[in-house]
This record gives structure tokens, sequence and C-alpha cells, in this order.
């Protein structure tokens, strides 16, 4: 039995006798045949080459990586290597195994020698126990055996399932968080007066919101979206993103340790990824030098240059975006049909979201292969140096391509565009558009709403339907020109190996990136999680429905859709954890602009304490935000137009000779249209709000992040006890010799 148990399975095509890759392919497998290594092949359609590594390999790797402690007991050092570090030494091996052509394997894959390479999924009982309690749909809510995934896939994809299922479970307090923001919202605060007020509003005449053909309006049209509004902007939001502050900086503090009882019982608490790569470098090729750490100013200049560039071409998609809207909304409001012209803006706010949607998707190919391009200028020493240094520059890329427009509507939209009589305008000709009649936390919000159900839904989707579709493909081409070759040879038919590595190689193929495309996602939903929460509290609630699914999915793909991972070692996440921190300072800064700059919450309390009639006399039974809307609409003269724009069209209640001003959201004078003391005030007030905002969040931060201890106790005590045993035994040892 243990003699058919093969490492790897190497795939090529049937070359020609002679040919050169026939010679290339013969070279590299008399390389390994040189190391010990028994070769087995079997013919098809394709080449299969299994690969069984000699056992001195791995008494070699127990030897070097054995603890001091334990050498001890396993003098006899024919423990069994687990198979995660067999495919794992193996595959090193392969990779750096050089022919006499000076060709890795690599190089041979490029030229087409080899189609594939990749270790068997096994019939072992672990794979079988993963099939039926871990990689279906129907065992959805129930824990996750990390020990038997590490078992089977390593540490890495282990810890990436424990790190994923963690922050699932603390998105259930977030999602109830934003949950009850929302139907507070709906309940306490629909009653509101401000919404009141746009309600009753019937003969506010409001400016027109573009040139062309849009009319004059009446306020007590924006009802329904004040109501709205009002449900994500108020006094509840503001408690809401303080707690999504605290929130990222608990989860990540218990995620510690919740890492470091983890990898405790692993026994890799104190692994070093250095003496790991050495040592298999030393067991492939005793004569290697180890390759010395490297710093360049000017390659690490170079690197930020062109990263800055990278960013700035990520902004300038923003703006094309903006462009588009502006334009579209321009032409929209034209449009010969009445149903595109009544909802331009919406049309446009919703087609931009689009449009924005497929600028991530193509972005995100392009921000790959910039940031492998930069990696490769700065040379990293380790496989693990590149990566974190690759996960840096994708994540920034990312960000801005995600978030980009998202700021750009948050924080400068309608605040940029002047005011009636003097508009801001692209090339001479489009007004920069408005703001939602309602506010501008409105466009946020369906900014958000979208991008966040299309990104889940439909990258899910294809995530999941793509491997499934590929693999059947994949299985269909392949087996019909099997059948005629074993028609033929019935003998060869009876090898068992075949049928297993056919099932292999028909799998979709995996590649280092798999497991870094998976943390990817759900570190930027993790930002949409956090940074703009204030403008829509739902988030965590979707967050939470699409990891649910997320995790079975992506266990269902690496189990049954892909060919098997080369295990990883790993004791933590990584840079990742660098990164989510990252996301919790950006989460605090975001969330309190959101509130000090996009929301009308900061005008209100102006209005409430400096103006409204509270503060002139002490009404006991009054609402003090009575008139607040009247208060932050200026007064416009009609006759004060620019000269080129066409009078606008009159609501049907009013008479053309009546309407002589209109009203626009802002603080301005009606007499020379200059800002008001008023417009200072709030100005004032939403800066302080901002810098006491941050404070306290980030000393809460800090103070959660010192009550909460990175590493239990109870791992610190296991630690302790293990060595003063050891010294005791050593000491022991040493009393006893001098005795003797």
């Amino acid at each position: 039995q243990n003699e058919e148990k093969w490492d790897f399975v190497l795939v090529s095509d049937i070359h020609e006798m002679g040919s050169e890759k026939e010679i290339k392919r013969k070279k590299f497998l008399d390389e390994l045949s040189k190391k010990g290594f028994t070769i087995k092949k079997i013919e098809d359609t394709k080449l299969f080459y299994g690969v069984r590594a000699p056992q001195h390999i791995f008494r070699k790797y127990q030897c070097l990586l054995s603890n001091p402690d334990s050498r001890q007991q396993n003098s006899n050092a024919h423990q069994d290597v687990p198979v995660t570090t067999r495919i794992r030494i193996v595959h090193f091996i392969l990779q750096n195994t050089v022919t006499s052509d000076l060709e890795k394997l690599r190089d041979l894959m490029k030229k087409k020698v080899f189609e594939a390479a990749f270790p068997l999924h096994e019939k072992e009982e672990v794979r079988e126990f993963l099939k039926e309690k871990w990689a279906r749909w129907r065992v959805m809510f129930k824990q996750q055996p990390i020990e038997k995934i590490r078992c089977y896939f390593g540490e890495k994809v282990a810890l990436y399932f424990a790190w994923l299922g963690w922050y699932t479970y603390l998105l259930v307090f977030a999602a109830l968080a934003g949950l009850v923001t929302v139907v507070a919202g709906t309940t306490v605060f629909s009653s509101s007066q401000v919404s009141k007020e746009i309600c009753d509003a019937n003969t506010t005449i409001m400016c027109p919101l573009c040139d062309q053909k849009c009319p004059f309006w009446v306020l007590s049209d924006t009802c329904t979206y004040a109501k709205i509004t009002h449900m994500i902007d108020n006094e509840a939001t503001v408690v809401f993103a303080m707690f999504m502050a605290i929130w990222a900086t608990v989860f990540l503090e218990l995620w510690k340790r919740q890492r470091a009882t983890v990898v405790t019982d692993w026994d890799l608490y104190g692994w070093d990824e250095d003496e790991e790569e050495l040592a298999l470098e030393l067991i492939n090729n005793l004569q290697h030098e180890p390759r010395l750490y490297q710093h360049s100013y000017f390659r690490s200049t170079i690197v930020l240059i062109l990263v800055l560039l990278m960013i700035v071409v990520l902004i300038g998609i923003a703006h094309a975006l903006v462009i588009y809207r502006v334009v579209a909304m321009a032409l929209f409001t034209q449009s010969h049909l009445e149903l595109l012209r009544e909802h331009a803006n919406t049309m446009a706010v919703m087609t931009g979201a689009v449009l924005h949607y497929i600028t991530i998707i193509t972005m995100t190919k392009v921000n790959r292969w910039v940031a492998l391009f930069l990696c490769d200028l700065e040379k990293p020493r380790t496989f693990s140096q590149r990566e974190n240094s690759f996960t840096v520059k994708i994540f920034t890329f990312q960000f801005f391509t995600n978030f980009s427009s998202l700021i750009y509507i948050a924080f400068f939209l309608g605040r940029i565009n002047g005011r009636p009589g003097h508009y801001v305008r692209i090339a001479g000709r489009w007004r920069l558009e408005e703001c939602h009649p309602s506010g501008c936390i409105t466009d946020l919000f369906i900014q958000m709403a979208i991008i966040m159900l299309l990104k889940q839904t439909i990258s899910n989707i294809m995530e999941y339907l793509i491997p499934w579709i590929s693999h059947h493909l994949r299985k269909k081409h392949k087996r019909p020109k099997k059948r005629s070759v074993m028609l033929g040879e019935e003998e060869e038919a009876e090898d068992p190996c075949k049928r297993q590595w056919l099932n292999n190689y028909e799998l979709n193929e995996v590649n280092v990136f798999s497991l870094f495309n998976e943390f990817l996602e759900m570190v930027i939903q993790y930002s949409f999680t956090t940074i703009f929460v204030a403008a829509f509290p739902l988030a965590p609630l979707l967050a939470l429905f699409n990891n649910v699914i997320e995790i079975h999915m992506d266990a269902i793909k690496m189990m049954r859709l892909h060919r098997r991972m080369v295990p990883r070692k790993a004791n933590d996440i990584g840079i990742w954890l660098q990164v989510l921190e990252a996301i919790g300072i950006l989460a605090v800064i975001g969330n309190g602009l959101v509130i000090a700059i996009t929301s009308d919450f900061i005008p209100v309390q102006v209005y409430k304490y400096m103006y409204s009639p509270c503060s002139r006399e002490n009404r006991t039974g009054m609402d003090c935000s009575t008139g607040y809307v009247n208060n932050s609409l200026s007064v416009f003269r009609i006759q004060d137009f620019e000269p080129h724009t066409r009078v606008p069209d009159v609501p049907q209640e009013f008479h053309r000779d009546q309407v002589k001003e209109c009203r626009y959201r802002d603080y301005r004078n009606a007499d020379d249209y200059t800002y008001t003391v008023q417009f200072w005030h709030i100005f004032a007030a939403r800066l302080a709000f901002l810098i006491l905002f941050e404070h306290v969040a980030l000393c809460v931060k800090l103070i959660a992040a010192w009550y909460i201890p990175d590493v239990p106790q109870k791992v610190k005590n296991k630690f302790l006890g293990k060595k003063h045993t050891n010294l005791r035994k050593e000491l022991s040892m040493m009393e006893y010799s001098t005795e003797v």
C-alpha cells in the first residue's frame, strides 16, 4: 500500500523522440533520479510522471529542525513526517532542482516542457472527513474542524479559515448593532421634525438641479427620500460609528489571542521561517550559499515614485467617473424619454455605480500586474518577503480602486460646485453634479449599497461558477479520447494510479495566489464594513451573510473543484494583520469625516443650540430643531441667473410672475451671496467634532488594545512550565554525569 503513495505528479504533452522538449524533460527527470527519487510513468493522452522522494530526505529534515528537547525522544527518528510536510519538501526540491542547462521547473513550464505539477488529493480518512463534515452546504452553521484542515492543507490555509470563522463570528455583534441603528432610525426618528418640515414645505420653490431642462421644483417632492435619509442620518449613527471603531480593535485583539491559542497547540509559536528555508535549501543542495539581505535606497525610491504614480492614475479614473456622471446627467435630462428625464439624477448615479464596478474588475487585473512588476524591482530575499511586499502594494492599489469614488461622493460632491448664478463647470459647459436633494449622505448610501450588493452577489457567483464549469468542461474534454486508448490496450487500464491521477488532473489548477486572493477579497470587504459604515449601517449584516456562504464555498472549491494546494507552514496571518490594523485607524478617520462633513448631524446641532427658538427663550414643550429647514436654505434672486441660462419652467401650481426667487442648500447672504456667520460657525463645529471624535475613538482603541492581552495567560504558563522542565532536566543530567 505504502509503495503506491506518490508525493507529486508531473504532466507533460507527448513530444516526439529526440525533440528539444523531450530532451529537456529527460534531463530534468534524470536530475531527480540522481537525488534518489522514484519515478513512475503512465501514458494516456498526456504523459504522467509520479514522483516519490526517498526516505533519507525526510530524515535529514527531521534532524535539522527537531527541537533540541525532543531530540532525545526521537532518537529512532522513524516517526513518519506528516503528509503536508512531505508535500512541502518535495515541492521545494522540484522547484529548485537545476538541470545541466541551468533550467528549473518554472523555466521548463514556461517553455511548455511540462504542463502541470501538483500533489494529489489522496483517499485519506482526513479527506473523507472534511468532504463530509466541512465542504458541504448543509453543515453551514457548525464549528469548522481547523485541526483537520491543518492536517490536510497545512497551517496557512487552516489559519485563513480560523481567521475567517472568527471574523464572521464577531460580525454577528456588528450586524446586530447596525440593525438596531436602522430600526432606531425607522421608529424613534421617523417622526423627526426635520423630515416633517420637508414634507410640509409645499410652497418652498427650489432652484433647478441642472442647466438644460430642469424645472424649479418644490421641496416637499423629496419627502420620501428625506424620511429614508433620516433613517441613517441621526444621533444613533454617531454612537454606532463609535461602536464600530471599538469593534474593529476588539476584533483584532481577540484574534491575536485566538491565534496564540491555536498556534501553541501546533508547537509553532517560536517557529522561524528563515531557518526552515535554509534547511530545505541545504537538503536540496549541500553546496548552497544563502542569499544575503539587501537594501537599496535608490530602488526603494524608484518603487515609491511608481506606487505614487499608480495611485494618481487610480484617482484619475475616479475623476473620469465623476465627469461621466456629469455628462450623463446632462444627456439624460435632454433625452426624449420621459422616464429618463424624470429620474436623470438617479439614473446617472446608478449607471455610474455599475461603471465603477466594471472599473474595479478591470483595474484589479492591472493592479496585480503592476504590483508583481514592482516586487521584481525590489528583489526580495525570500518568498515570504516577496509575498509581504506584494500584499502591501496590491492592497494599496485595490483600496484606491475601490474607494476613490466613494471618497469623492462623501467629501467633495456638492461642496465644490459653486452656487446658482456662479456654477463651477467642466470645460466651461457642464455643471458639476449636486448632492441628492435630501442630503449628500443619500448618495453615499446608494453607492455603498450598490457596490456591496454587486460585489458580493456577482463576484461570489463567478468565483464558484467559473471553477465548477471549467472542471466539468475539462472532464468532458478529457474522457472520450481515453476510452479509445483503453479499448486497444486492456491491460494498461488496470493501473490503479491512472484513474486517480487523471481525476486530479481534471480539477482546476491552483497557484501561489489562490489563498492570497481569498484573503484580499475578505480584507477589502472588511474595509467596506468598517470605513464608511456610518453611511451604510447595514454593511456588517451583508458581510455576515456573505461570509457564512464564503467559508463553505471556499471549502467546496478547495476540496472538490481545485487540485490540492501545496501546504505551507505559518504561525500567523502575516502582514495581513498590519493591514487590518491600518484599516482600523482609517475607519476612525473615515467615520469621523462622514459624520462631521457628509451628514447633517452637525448643522442640526449648531442650529439647535445657537439659532433655534430654544436658544432665544426657554420653551420646554417645543422641538428645538423647528425651523431648521428654512434656516438651512439660502435665497437666490432669479434675475441673477447666468445670462446664457434660459429661465426654467415653473411648477404647475404657481404662476410664472409669482416666482421671483428660489432656494438652495447653503449658508449665504441674500444680497451679495457671501457666506453668512452661521456657515463659519458650522465649519468650526465640524472641525471641533472631527478632532474630538477621532481622539476619543483612538484613545478608546488604545485602551481596548491594552485591556485585552495579546497572549492568553494559559499559553504563557504553558511555555513557562516547558522552559522550567527543560532546564531542570538538563541540570539533573549534569549532576548525574558529574557524580559518575
